[in-house]
């Protein structure tokens, strides 16, 4: 029960925002539906689906940030999976979240590949620390914090400073923010971005990244954001 009273007091606590789409393969609907929405409150994009075979195809072919993974999943159960995907050279971060709790379980968990287990019942606050661990630990970061130049930004806090002063952003301009910000020195496309922000459900204005962008320009100043053309964007060095 943990998870649900957390999830009613999460619509009263302010969001920690992240830029990271996940995918939740998890087959109890009450269960998947109460996590999608309580990531989807920390400003997640998550994709949930009920079997090992969907999650599968969907690992095959899409692109995530992380895995949240069940164990006792129908069509294709989730060490065989995770097994799967490691012999696939696959190395999405994994987070096996499971009602089996034998050391035994855990230990093979691991073994087999996943970077963190998590035993239910569970609370969501905890959850959602171990994906930010797991997340920045699959990008080589230590530091909660992200600088570049004279921006500071806090995904936890949902907060950016710009030479040391406050600078207030909605959510999509922030994720965009962030997803240049951690990939300082590389472009991202217009799809990459996109992907960002929207999960497969969601339907995606055609010209809704080009006023996120412009939006960041005139808080940030013009040349924090480049934009290479006919390719994506890039975060000014």
């Amino acid at each position: 029960m943990g998870l649900y009273h957390s999830l009613l007091n999460w619509y009263q606590l302010s969001a920690m925002v992240t830029d990271m789409r996940l995918l939740l393969i998890e087959d109890d609907p009450l269960l998947g539906n109460g996590i999608q929405v309580g990531l989807q409150q920390a400003f997640y994009v998550v994709d949930w689906l009920t079997d090992g075979e969907a999650g599968a195809q969907a690992l095959r072919y899409d692109h995530f940030d992380g895995l949240i993974l069940d164990l006792g999943l129908p069509k294709k159960d989730g060490l065989t999976l995770l097994k799967e995907l490691r012999a696939q050279h696959n190395d999405v971060p994994v987070l096996i979240l499971t009602a089996r709790d034998r050391v035994e379980d855990r230990i093979q968990g691991l073994d087999d590949g996943a970077d963190d287990y998590l035993v239910k019942p569970f609370d969501l606050q905890e959850l959602l620390a171990r994906l930010r661990a797991l997340l920045r630990r699959s990008q080589g970061r230590a530091n909660p914090l992200i600088e570049h130049g004279d921006l500071v930004l806090n995904p936890q806090q949902h907060s950016l400073t710009q030479a040391g002063q406050a600078v207030e952003l909605p959510p999509k301009e922030f994720v965009i923010l962030q997803a240049l910000l951690e990939n300082a020195g590389r472009i991202l496309s217009r799809t990459q971005l996109e992907e960002r922000l929207y999960s497969w459900d969601a339907g995606v204005e055609s010209n809704a990244l080009e006023v996120h962008i412009h939006h960041l320009r005139k808080k940030l100043g013009k040349e924090v954001i480049r934009t290479v053309r006919g390719v994506g964007y890039s975060i000014a060095s």
